[in-house]
């Protein structure tokens, strides 16, 4: 039996007969389950011999109808897919950037029975310490990574997948102790730099590779493939 019908099997399963009917549009589950696949693979990067990282971030986009017959049911049909991708992700000797999620959007471009799907690689960042407004606010200066942001104060902090790193993100191409953020003041204005700590990678400010470099507002710095974006606040 194939992955998608063990897929379609799993889901006929999980969900009433109610499900099928609402599926009677174009748009079927499988076609998704398909769709996501060919995604996966067509973004395939190489780590290793035998590994190659995939986005684990997905974005099913539906049209309006198709959009209100799945919305019942989306989280349901977003586990079944999630494992759908696992076991395919174990097939091929892939490695997700992080924990896999999927869900649905309504486009009003698309007709009845049509679909896209995105995809970006998002790894998971947790902090030693939190990092509240105010603290981001009173530090002049941040670090934005995958959507969360972590204030930068003197000394400055380690950034890697290890967890000594100060700041973890879970990036297979992310080294464990991968670069470290030196944050000193001047007058009372912070200044910023990253220093390559000897990451298997390397690190990138702007899309330029260095060993060290000074950080201005805006500045750009991957490490794997994670973006840190560095943002100085008006109180800075």
């Amino acid at each position: 039996m194939g992955m998608l019908q063990r897929f379609e099997n799993r889901l006929e399963q999980a969900v009433s007969g109610a499900f099928a009917k609402a599926f009677r549009s174009a748009v079927q589950p499988v076609e998704v389950a398909a769709a996501l696949q060919r995604e996966v693979d067509n973004s395939a990067q190489i780590l290793s011999r035998n590994r190659r990282l995939v986005p684990n971030t997905f974005e099913v986009e539906l049209s309006a109808l198709d959009y209100e017959r799945l919305q019942p049911y989306s989280q349901t049909l977003s586990t079944e897919l999630v494992e759908m991708l696992r076991e395919h992700a174990d097939e091929q000797h892939y490695v997700f950037a992080g924990p896999v999620s999927i869900v649905f959007t309504e486009e009003d471009d698309l007709s009845t029975g049509r679909f896209r799907v995105r995809s970006h690689a998002a790894a998971q960042v947790s902090s030693q310490a939190k990092s509240t407004d105010t603290a981001v606010r009173r530090a002049g200066v941040s670090l934005t990574v995958n959507g969360s942001t972590h204030a930068l104060t003197p000394p400055g902090l380690v950034v890697g997948r290890g967890s000594e790193a100060d700041l973890r993100i879970n990036d297979p191409g992310v080294s464990r102790r991968h670069a470290e953020f030196r944050v000193s003041r001047t007058r009372g204005l912070p200044e910023v730099s990253v220093v390559d700590l000897g990451s298997t990678n390397g690190t990138l400010v702007d899309g330029r590779r260095v060993d060290q470099a000074p950080l201005d507002d805006g500045s750009t710095v991957r490490i794997g493939n994670t973006d840190l974006v560095v943002r100085f606040t008006e109180e800075a």
